[in-house]
């Protein structure tokens, strides 16, 4: 009797055990979709103002499109497939493919509905690290379509192949919860993205012979934005790494190394840039924190903490080389850091399984791979993890450089130079701005991006004081005014007739080069200079004595005002004594002494 109740005991422990993270498992389904939030966030602190309407909508989309590609083709692809007379688990073609089915839809009675919950939210995240790379300058109908390309064929082929009881988990090969098969090829195809679409206009000068002589940042519109984004990527992540642990000791040893990497590799991140550019720089220590839980995440289960440590310090270091690797060495235009983020750390996630995998790891057992080389397991399980890495590089670059290949030479990727000054979401979303209320106007770099390019920009909502500001020194009484104003080179004409019409015939005219409110030493903003850009103005210079110093202003303020900041500026001062070169013609040049 007694060994009945023990076992009646024990049989609902496991029962309750299993249920408990049963109902783990689909709240970290749950905390991975949230993660979604946390992109949309990083992107959009990370890149301009004009464009965080786009980027609300494309991460909104990619959720929604995965979601629809999953349930018609993507779960089919990946989820694993039982041979109904052998009982074989994928085997055949069905290890390399997967077996396209509609059950969800033909026998949803007995339906894996947490299955198909909690890979759905990791489909997800692979379309949405491509959205970073490419951001401020795809067509969102182009976005919409390579999205559900990845998320309906690019993903689930490869990710069934590790984790749908495909060749490679047959062979040995492990990725606990993705730095190979979600973020290195996310990762891939942003680089192979953003580099058959081309830089943002202005991010990269080049001579006559085309080749790169300077790289300009592009400093984030809300780093406050953007760091909100990666904590609630690193909230997230403990599902991401943690939710499909099914014992305590695994799962607290998950959630240890799952924060013991991000926030090594944060401070190493801080202290290098601290260190090479004189200050930390925060959007660099931001993107650490993402590295380091890249990189944890395939060996999250089978690592200690000295590994964790070691991998997170790596890292660190080498989201700080891939930035600038994509910068100074490639030549493509990365916004928000996404492949040294997610491909160079998925890549080094992989192979850190086959250095640093031990069996003092709680998850190692269920595992069942090889102990790494650090801890004494040879080259076994590195060989492993590199071999499964290459097929899966090798897939994803083929797949989805066809696919952009495609879409470039039918429907095309880029949108027009217009469209890319201007703002996507005015010409995409028929957004004026995605910050209704507040003030936003274009850059002076923006502005002379558009004179280059022919294209007009709309009015802004900047007032005239601030657009076109004076400074005014001369008592009303003064006797000879000398007014100058610094404006835009392109609006010397229309002020030249508003003055004439006035009555102010004369006036000096000086090409100058200036800048507006900026600091006189350079800065660092990821690892790039944010330097004094010199834009050309000219400097206008009238003395009046009849015609009322008002109505100069006022005819001066109308001409010049575009909504923007840098229209203009208007600086009146009283002149003691003054010998005219021409008399009789009001405003002409004049000489003091």
């Amino acid at each position: 009797m007694t060994e009945e109740i023990g076992q009646m005991i024990a049989s609902a422990v496991e029962s309750a055990n299993a249920t408990t993270f049963s109902v783990w498992f689909l709240i970290g389904a749950a905390l991975v979709f949230w993660m979604q939030a946390g992109f949309a966030m990083v992107e959009a602190g990370f890149t301009r103002a004009k464009n965080t309407g786009n980027i609300i909508m494309k991460n909104l989309m990619d959720f929604c499109i995965g979601t629809v590609m999953w349930f018609l083709i993507g779960a089919s692809f990946m989820l694993s497939y039982t041979d109904p007379v052998t009982g074989d688990v994928s085997r055949g073609i069905w290890s390399v493919l997967g077996k396209p089915g509609f059950s969800v839809f033909s026998d949803y009675a007995n339906f894996d509905f947490s299955g198909f919950v909690f890979n759905l939210v990791f489909c997800a995240t692979t379309a949405t690290i491509v959205s970073g790379a490419m951001a401020e300058r795809t067509k969102f109908s182009t976005y919409c379509l390579y999205s559900a390309i990845i998320s309906g064929i690019i993903y689930p082929i490869e990710a069934h192949w590790t984790w749908g009881g495909g060749f490679l988990a047959q062979w040995g090969f492990h990725d606990y919860a993705g730095s190979n098969c979600i973020h290195m090829v996310g990762g891939i195809c942003a680089l192979i993205g953003a580099a058959m679409l081309g830089a943002r206009i202005g991010k990269f000068d080049r001579d006559s012979s085309g080749k790169v002589t300077k790289v300009h940042a592009f400093p984030g519109s809300n780093i406050a934005n953007g760091a909100l984004g990666c904590f609630i990527l690193w909230f997230g992540w403990y599902g991401f790494n943690g939710a499909a642990a099914t014992d305590l000791p695994t799962l607290g040893s998950v959630l240890l190394t799952t924060t013991v990497a991000p926030a090594v590799a944060t401070v190493t991140a801080m202290i290098f840039t601290w260190v090479k550019y004189g200050k930390p720089d925060v959007s660099m220590c931001l993107n650490a924190s993402l590295a380091g839980l890249v990189a944890i995440t395939a060996p999250c289960d089978v690592t200690d903490c000295g590994g964790a440590a070691i991998i997170g310090l790596i890292a660190g270091l080498l989201v700080i080389f891939g930035i600038w690797l994509m910068d100074y060495v490639l030549h493509i235009d990365d916004p928000v850091g996404a492949v040294g983020v997610h491909m160079m750390n998925g890549i080094w996630g992989t192979i850190a399984v086959g250095l640093f995998a031990t069996d003092a790891a709680p998850g190692f057992a269920v595992a069942g791979i090889d102990k790494g080389l650090f801890y004494g397991g040879g080259f076994t399980q590195l060989i492993k993890q590199l071999g499964g890495m290459g097929i899966t590089i090798l897939w994803t670059v083929v797949t989805i450089t066809i696919v952009f290949y495609i879409l470039k030479k039918t429907i095309g990727l880029r949108v027009t130079a217009e469209e890319e000054i201007v703002g996507l979401d005015k010409f995409e979303h028929g957004l004026d701005t995605a910050f209704a209320g507040f003030n936003m106007s274009y850059s002076e770099e923006e502005i002379e991006e558009a004179i280059v390019a022919g294209v007009k920009l709309p009015e802004g909502a900047i007032p005239v004081e601030k657009a076109v500001p004076v400074t005014n020194t001369a008592p009303k009484d003064a006797k000879f005014t000398k007014i100058v104003i610094v404006t835009r080179q392109r609006k010397f004409d229309e002020l030249k007739a508003a003055m004439n019409a006035i009555g102010v015939t004369g006036m000096t005219v000086i090409n100058v080069m200036g800048c507006g409110l900026q600091k006189g030493a350079s800065e660092y903003y990821r690892g790039t200079p944010v330097e004094i850009n010199l834009v050309p103005k000219i400097k206008v210079e009238m003395v009046v004595t009849k015609v009322p110093v008002r109505s100069v202003i006022e005819a001066a303020k109308k001409t010049l005002y575009t909504g923007h900041i840098g229209d203009g500026k208007i600086f009146v001062y009283e002149v003691d004594n003054v010998i005219k070169i021409r008399t009789g013609e009001e405003g002409y040049s004049a000489l003091q002494y």
